[in-house]
């Protein structure tokens, strides 16, 4: 299967007659789920230019990108990125050992295979010492891919990693004031720090049943509706109901007709992270135009380091990390879906 060009990168397609799935080679980004008949990707492609995360040098690219443990990261990203074996950023030695926010996993180069209506991408991990394959099943006259992830310690000793589908949405699927978003959460948990640079809306370290978030002014913010506001940002951690299967979110803009979700385990991934960048962060690459709604699925509920995911310990009764045995395989399934909708989603 050759490999095609999207926004300049080395990247795989999958399609049929509803939709065309883009998996960038660097990365391994769910980079584009394009709804053909209005050709709308309702996944986030960042304001600023993307290049392969192997080509960030920080003497030429820190004033575009930045020069920090992110950087190389947000260089390539795009869509949906995977976390993997950290939600979060590294400590300061690890840093300083070269590495990046949310591990290895979106920064890797992956190989793919194609096998009719299956695209296959899989890496090593040499650091962690993982092997990873995430398989995409797109059949014809189905607006759905399914997603299945296998995930291998090569480890001869059990491992706990954080495993997170960060799935990220932006313009112009995501409009100010107008975008809806809905899923089975429950529990819920602002952020224990100041995750906005003081453009947040929420009260720190708040817990609260979602969608009702406890504002800052003592009332509450339905967080089932992107703000209309000119600036503002923040994260907030989501329990998805244990006895609810599947576990879902799903985002509907009322200009387009189009929705967007995803849908999966609960026991797979009981949490669900929102993250909210409405032009609040002032540093390259953010400059300040970014329009971002993260909801992203996976083990932990809060981007943090591997010490604090470990020492978290559990949150509302569910686990916040999650073990793999040593020389063992872990396999996961997941579905994405895009289509016209002419009404929004079910609360």
């Amino acid at each position: 299967m050759p490999e095609v060009r999207y926004l300049h990168r080395r990247a795989y397609a999958l399609e049929n007659e509803f939709l065309r799935v883009i998996v960038t080679v660097e990365g391994g980004h769910i980079a584009a789920l394009i709804d053909k008949a209005s050709g709308v990707n309702p996944l986030w492609t960042p304001p600023w230019p993307t290049m392969e995360p192997s080509g960030y040098d920080p003497a030429k690219h820190a004033s575009i990108y930045g020069n920090d443990a992110e950087s190389r990261l947000l260089a390539g990203i795009l869509g949906h990125n995977l976390c993997l074996d950290r939600f979060g950023p590294p400590s300061e030695s690890e840093a300083a050992a070269g590495m990046v926010v949310h591990g290895e996993a979106p920064v890797a180069s992956y190989g793919f295979t194609e096998s009719g209506d299956t695209l296959t991408a899989s890496t090593t991990l040499p650091v962690a010492q993982l092997g990873f394959e995430r398989r995409l099943h797109l059949p014809a006259g189905s607006r759905a891919v399914t997603i299945t992830e296998r995930l291998t310690n090569l480890n001869a000793a059990d491992r706990a990693v954080g495993w997170t589908q960060h799935v990220t949405l932006g313009p112009p699927f995501v409009e100010p004031g107008k975008t809806l978003f809905r899923t089975n959460a429950t529990r819920s948990k602002v952020v224990e720090s100041d995750f906005s640079g003081g453009k947040g809306y929420l009260r720190i370290g708040a817990e609260f049943d979602w969608p009702n978030g406890p504002a800052l002014d003592g009332g509450t913010r339905d967080m089932q509706v992107y703000p209309g506001l000119p600036v503002s940002a923040g994260y907030t951690a989501h329990l998805m109901n244990p006895s609810a299967r599947p576990a879902w979110f799903a985002a509907w803009n009322p200009d387009m007709r189009l929705g967007c979700g995803y849908r999966w385990d609960p026991k797979d991934f009981p949490w669900l992270g929102i993250w909210e960048e409405n032009r609040a962060r002032q540093q390259a690459p953010w400059n300040g135009k970014t329009i971002t709604r993260g909801m992203e699925f996976g083990v932990s509920p809060f981007p943090e380091n591997r010490r604090a995911m470990l020492e978290r310990g559990p949150m509302f009764g569910a686990p916040t990390t999650r073990w793999i045995p040593a020389r063992q395989t872990v396999t996961v399934a997941y579905e994405a879906w895009c289509g016209p909708m002419d009404h929004p989603p079910v609360r």
